[in-house]
């Protein structure tokens, strides 16, 4: 692992807090890989042999059931995933492929489980990753059940807009067909929930897509920090 790297990782609440010998007994065993776009990375269903900290790049989790497939979150630097599994020696209940260019450590799961039952920091670090993890699961649920795909769309747009910097422009990160999945949608249905939005001020321009009635978006959205707001 390059030295410039250690800090970024160093950085992340789950690894912040805990002893020096301990973060340094997590990266002697871990290793650092690069990976080109379109690499499945783990399958839902195998032991889940490591904790994955995304470094640089991006990584899609997804999940097939019956000839159907879903994107479950996008992950972006400085993360991790697949922490309960690691945790708990139990199967992925994800896949996970890379969506560009990443650089991924890889830190075995019986070393992050050794470290959890020595170092307390850790451990408290630990549960409170795991708590966030589910609240993001449970804003996922609300999204979903309590929202139509417009809404959720429109949302989904609001939210990006504000982490773009509120300039009324959105660059979408992702396809569309990857889009759709994670708004737990058809690609059809996109295409017609952002047809439904164009009176709104929606206009798209293949990945990039205006809004130019914010105020109008949000009045059918009807955003909510319970669902909406990734700090609550």
């Amino acid at each position: 692992m390059r030295s410039k790297d250690i800090p970024l990782v160093r950085e992340l609440d789950l690894f912040a807090e805990m002893a020096e010998a301990s973060f340094d007994a997590l990266m002697q065993a871990a290793f650092l890989q690069r990976f080109p776009p379109q690499v499945q990375l783990i399958t839902e269903g195998e032991p889940a042999d490591f904790l994955y900290v995304m470094v640089e790049g991006s990584v899609e989790l997804f999940a097939t059931g019956n000839g159907r497939e879903t994107t479950i979150e996008i992950i972006n630097p400085v993360a991790t995933f697949i922490l309960a599994a690691a945790l708990r020696d139990q199967a992925y209940l994800m896949s996970a492929r890379t969506i560009e260019n990443a650089r991924i450590l890889m830190i075995p799961s019986e070393t992050v489980r050794a470290v959890f039952a020595s170092d307390a920091a850790f451990a408290r670090a630990v549960v409170r990753e795991l708590s966030g993890r589910f609240r993001t699961v449970v804003k996922a649920l609300k999204n979903q059940k309590l929202r139509n795909a417009v809404e959720r769309l429109a949302n989904y747009l609001l939210r990006k807009e504000s982490e773009q910097g509120g300039g009324g422009t959105v660059t979408l990160e992702i396809d569309k067909r990857t889009l759709a999945a994670l708004l737990g949608m058809t690609p059809e249905n996109l295409s017609r929930a952002f047809g439904t939005l164009k009176p709104y001020g929606v206009a798209v321009k293949g990945r990039e897509i205006r809004l130019t009635k914010t105020a109008d978006l949000a009045a059918l959205a009807k955003p909510s920090p319970l669902i909406d707001d990734p700090a609550s």
